[in-house]
C-alpha cells in the first residue's frame, strides 16, 4: 500500500474469513496484514501462521518462545493492508518502511555504492520484492538462475566422474606414495571414503566463502567494494526470497569449481585428486539445493531441515554476523559463530 493511500477498514468477521492457504490474514492490534505470500517462507511452517489467522499475533511476536527481531517486524509491514473497523479506533497509517535510500524503479547495482556508511544497515533490512541489478537485459538475465539448472548442469558431471574414479581404482594400479620407497595401494572400496573427504572439504569451503567473502565488510568510502559485495551476496540479504537468485549461475559457479579442482590437483596425484574433487562437487550441488529449500521449502517440524531453515532465517533477519553454515552448522562451532538456539 502506498504511503499516500488512505487505509482500508475491515470488520472482524471479514478478517476471520481469510483463514485459508489461498488467503491468510492476521492482526497486530488493529492493523490488518495479508500474509498469504509469506506462508511458504515462514521458518516455523505455514501451518503455524494459518492456526493464528484472523487473530491478534502481538503476543506471538513478542514471545515466548521466540521474540521476533526488528527486521521481522519491518518485514511484516510490507503485508499491511488496512485497519480493523472499531468505533474506538482512529486509524494511523505510518508506512515508514516504504521509504528507502535507493530508487527501486532503476537498476540497483550502480546505486548502492553511493550509500557509503548507510549501506551495511540498509542491506541487512530485508524486503519482499524482486531486485533489478542491471538495466541491460542480457546482463540482468545472466544474474538469474532457476534452481533446476544446478542439478541439470552439475549432476551429469558428478555421475560421470564418480564412475570414472571407481572404474579406474578397480583396475588395481593406483598407489599412494608416502615416501620415495614406500607406497600403499588404493582399492576401489576407498572411493566412498575419498568422495566423503571431498564433501567434508567442501563444507569447510562453503563456510569460509560465506563468512569471509560474502560477508566481508566493505569500507564505507569504497564505492567499488560496496558494489561488488552487493552483487555477490548483498542483494540476497536485501531480497532473501527472490527465487531467481537463490542458487549460483553455472557460469559463476564454474570459476569456483575450477579453482577447487586446481587446488586439489596440486595436493593429490591424478585419480585420487579427482575422487576428492567429485565429492566436493557433489557437496556443492547439495549445498545449492538445500539453500533453495531453506528459503522456499516447508520441512516437517522437528526434522533436520526444519532446524536448518529456522537457523538460516535467523541469519537473514537477526544474526547476520553469525550462522554461516548452510548445509550444516558444524563449522560454526569451532569458529564460535553459532546462533543462539531458540524454539519456533
Amino acid at each position: 500500500m502506498s504511503p499516500s493511500t488512505s487505509p482500508r477498514f475491515f470488520t472482524e468477521r471479514e478478517v476471520a474469513r481469510h483463514c485459508t492457504k489461498e488467503s491468510c490474514w492476521v492482526l497486530m492490534g488493529t492493523r490488518v496484514y495479508d500474509v498469504t505470500a509469506f506462508l511458504r517462507m515462514h521458518p516455523g511452517g505455514e501451518a503455524l501462521i494459518r492456526s493464528r489467522s484472523g487473530k491478534d499475533v502481538r503476543q506471538v511476536m513478542e514471545g515466548p518462545p521466540h521474540r521476533h527481531s526488528e527486521n521481522a517486524r519491518r518485514w511484516m509491514e510490507q503485508y499491511y493492508i488496512g485497519e480493523l473497523n472499531r468505533d474506538s479506533v482512529t486509524a494511523l497509517f505510518l508506512c515508514t518502511y516504504m521509504f528507502d535510500l535507493v530508487d527501486w524503479r532503476k537498476p540497483l547495482a550502480w546505486q548502492v555504492g553511493h550509500l557509503r556508511e548507510k549501506y551495511d544497515a540498509w542491506v541487512h533490512q530485508p524486503v519482499d520484492r524482486p531486485i533489478r541489478l542491471f538495466g541491460n537485459p542480457i546482463m540482468e538475465a545472466i544474474t538469474k538462475t532457476s534452481w533446476y539448472w544446478v542439478p541439470i548442469v552439475w549432476l551429469p558431471i558428478v555421475f560421470y566422474l564418480s564412475w570414472h574414479c571407481y572404474t579406474t581404482l578397480a583396475q588395481g594400479t593406483t598407489r599412494l606414495a608416502l615416501s620415495s620407497g614406500f607406497s600403499i595401494p588404493i582399492h576401489k572400496y576407498f572411493f566412498p571414503v575419498l568422495f566423503m573427504m571431498g564433501w567434508f572439504l567442501w563444507s569447510f569451503i562453503e563456510y569460509c566463502i560465506h563468512r569471509f567473502v560474502f560477508h566481508m565488510n566493505p569500507p564505507a568510502h569504497n564505492y567499488y567494494l560496496i558494489t561488488l559485495h552487493f552483487l555477490l551476496h548483498g542483494q540476497h540479504h536485501k531480497s532473501p526470497f527472490d527465487g531467481s537468485r537463490l542458487v549460483f549461475p553455472p557460469g559463476l559457479a564454474s570459476l569456483v569449481v575450477a579453482v577447487f579442482y586446481m587446488s586439489i590437483h596440486c595436493v593429490l596425484p591424478d585419480i585420487l585428486g579427482v575422487c576428492v574433487f567429485v565429492g566436493g562437487l557433489g557437496g556443492y550441488v547439495v549445498y545449492d539445493m538445500i539453500h533453495y529449500y531453506l528459503h522456499y521449502g516447508s520441512p516437517k517440524k522437528g526434522s533436520y531441515l526444519y532446524s536448518l531453515k529456522a537457523y538460516h532465517v535467523k541469519h537473514h533477519f537477526e544474526h547476520q554476523r553469525s550462522g554461516f553454515g548452510i548445509t550444516t552448522t558444524f563449522w560454526d562451532h569451532p569458529f564460535n559463530t553459532t546462533i543462539p538456539d531458540e524454539k519456533f
